[in-house]
Order: structure tokens, then C-alpha cells, then sequence
């Protein structure tokens, strides 16, 4: 929804945005709710989301399943509700498609984002488990052909492999890489990325957090890196999360805060408080103790609770809560309370299930 060139979209990458990660609305047949997900897109929106990421995991890959025929209906629905509700109250914005598969597959999901109006790609290398990191480049830069790219580093337990610091520095040198969303979960994984896009001496590539587990800690660091001689920082922006999919405007609010805080010398130990705080309700969400099983039906719940979405169902009959989760997730509700925006979606709800 930028330029066509691309500039303005790259400078908002940049500025740091709170982009979720979609989820898709059911009804208790297992079919597209349209009502409740054009609601999900215009919560997103009116809570300051600088943009949104669809068909991605959160929104479940099975969209693609011919069974179910998804894909594009999920991705059209999503940039129809959008381009009309941000027409209201115009502002920069931006759109990204989940691809995943092979390359003719991934291309070919690419295609039709492109066709649809998106202005990027968040691109999943999980299907190539086993090809080596040249076959990763061609693949990546057959997909950059299409659309712009929003690198992706997915940890291996949902899916992802593990990727070398090699591999980033060799992805620096496409100029359609715009964004990397660092997801793996893992520390040294983690540094390896800020680490290589910097030293590769792209200061335009705008680094966001993925990882769920470290969402505060991630934004607050100053990774220290060694560019053209000379010892510097660099920074992750924003994240796109499927945490942000819940409590999305507090998630604004949050980011908004760490830049204020970008120019103090002394950071608040109250941060660190704020971050265990969050890890903790994202393994109640995401059912880290159970190896991340029940993590869509937990993001489900919390909006099914606030109404914004009819119940927990995902097209995978056997992928629900699992047991014990529920409590959990009312544990860290009744602790954590300013992690919630209850009382902003009860606010607006009627007008976003128009």
C-alpha cells in the first residue's frame, strides 16, 4: 500500500511497526466466518498496526490445502477489509503474504499476493529442510523476482531450519530483501542475523523480532557490530509476531515506549520486570510446555474471549487446546492485566462487526 517504487513502504519498515501475524476466523463447521475476520483485520488497524502479515502459520497453512482452497480467498478478504477501512483514516500501511513450499509453489503464492495487491513476502524455507544454502539464495531470489522480500527466520520446532550466518550475509546482497523477521527462538541464531545484515554494510533492511519468547528484550538491545572497521550497534525496529495477533494495542503502546526510551543512557529495570512478564504469557498462549501444540487455539481463545472471533477451531480437527492450557491462560490474564486491551476492543467492537 506504498509507493510503487517501494520507498515509503521500506521507510515505514524501517520507523518500526507492530505488524500481527493474521489468525483466520471459523465457524463450528470448519468454513471461512467472513464477518469475524473482517472484524480481526479492522482490530488490527483501528490499534495502530502499521501493517499485517496473512497467511502465515498463525494463519494456518492448511489454507493451502485443496481441500479447503483458502489461499486466496483469505488473502483477498483480508486486502479488501483493509484498503476500505484504512480509506476512513488514510495512513501508511503494509501488506504481506505468507509463501511456503517449493519454488513453484512459493512463486506461484507469490504471484497472487503480487496479483492481489500485496507489497511483500514473508517467505518460509521449511519445505527446503534438506537443500543446501546456494539452493536457499535461488530460491529467495526467484521469489524476489515477484515481490519484495520479508526474510524469515522460523525456529526448526514449528517447521523452520537452522540457517548460517553465511546464509545472511549472502542474502544481504539481493536488493528486494527489505525486512527479516528473526524467529528462531534462539540467542546466538538470533545475533547471527542482526550481525550479518550489518555487516554486510545494508543499513535499508529493516530487522524485526519473531521471537515470541523475547519480544521486549529483543527491542530494547543495542546489538553491538562491526561495520566498515568501525564498532557500532544495530538495532531490531519492530517485530512481526503471532503474540501482536492478541492485545494488539497494547503491543503498539509497548513499541511506542521503547522508542522513547531509544535515547536514555540507563535503562529502567522495570523493562526486564515487563519482559519476563510478557514471556510468561506467551508460553500460556503459545503452550510452550507442550512443545507448542496448542499455540493457534491459543491465540484463538484470547480473541474468542474478547469476541472477536466465535470459538478456537482451526481447519486441523485435531489441533485445539491443550490440556490445562485454559487455566493457564486465565493465570496470566488475572496477573498480568496491563498486557490486556479488554476494554479497547469492547469499546469498538459493534463497529468492527458491521
Amino acid at each position: 500500500m506504498g509507493a510503487s517504487d517501494g520507498t515509503s513502504i521500506r521507510q515505514h519498515l524501517l520507523a518500526g511497526q507492530v505488524i500481527p501475524a493474521h489468525p483466520l476466523a471459523l465457524t463450528p463447521s470448519r468454513t471461512l466466518d467472513e464477518r469475524h475476520q473482517r472484524a480481526l483485520t479492522r482490530y488490527y488497524i483501528d490499534a495502530g498496526a502499521g501493517g499485517l502479515a496473512v497467511g502465515v502459520h498463525t494463519t494456518q497453512f492448511a489454507i493451502r490445502d485443496p481441500a479447503f482452497g483458502l489461499y486466496r480467498p483469505v488473502l483477498e478478504l483480508a486486502m479488501e477489509t483493509a484498503r476500505a477501512h484504512l480509506a476512513l483514516r488514510p495512513r501508511p500501511f503494509v501488506m504481506i503474504a505468507g509463501a511456503v513450499g517449493d519454488t513453484a509453489q512459493a512463486v506461484h503464492e507469490a504471484r497472487t499476493a503480487a496479483a492481489l495487491g500485496y507489497d511483500m513476502v514473508l517467505l518460509s524455507l521449511g519445505a527446503l529442510r534438506d537443500a543446501d544454502e546456494r539452493r536457499l539464495m535461488e530460491h529467495c531470489r526467484a521469489v524476489a523476482d515477484v515481490l519484495p522480500l520479508f526474510g524469515f527466520y522460523l525456529q526448526p520446532a514449528v517447521g523452520g531450519r537452522t540457517l548460517s550466518y553465511a546464509f545472511w550475509r549472502d542474502l544481504a546482497s539481493l536488493d528486494r530483501l527489505w525486512a527479516i523477521k528473526i524467529a528462531p527462538f534462539n540467542r546466538y541464531q538470533t545475533y547471527d542475523v542482526v550481525r550479518a545484515i550489518a555487516e554486510s554494510g545494508r543499513n535499508d533492511v529493516a530487522l524485526y523480532t519473531g521471537n515470541d519468547d523475547s519480544i521486549v528484550v529483543d527491542l530494547l538491545t543495542h546489538f553491538p557490530v562491526r561495520v566498515g572497521g568501525r564498532h557500532t550497534t544495530q538495532r531490531i525496529v519492530g517485530g512481526l509476531l503471532g503474540q501482536w495477533a492478541v492485545w494488539t494495542h497494547r503491543a503498539v503502546e509497548l513499541l511506542e515506549r521503547v522508542k522513547a526510551s531509544a535515547t536514555n543512557e540507563a535503562l529502567d529495570r522495570a523493562w526486564l520486570t515487563e519482559a519476563a512478564a510478557l514471556t510468561d504469557a506467551n508460553a500460556a498462549i503459545f503452550d510452550a510446555a507442550n512443545g507448542f501444540a496448542g499455540c493457534i487455539p491459543g491465540i484463538h481463545e484470547v480473541l474468542r474471549r474478547q469476541g472477536l472471533l466465535r470459538g478456537t477451531w482451526c481447519l486441523d480437527v485435531h489441533e485445539r487446546l491443550s490440556p490445562g492450557q485454559n487455566a493457564e491462560i486465565d493465570r496470566v490474564i488475572e496477573r498480568y492485566p496491563f498486557l490486556t486491551d479488554d476494554e479497547f476492543v469492547r469499546e469498538r467492537l459493534d463497529g468492527w462487526m458491521k
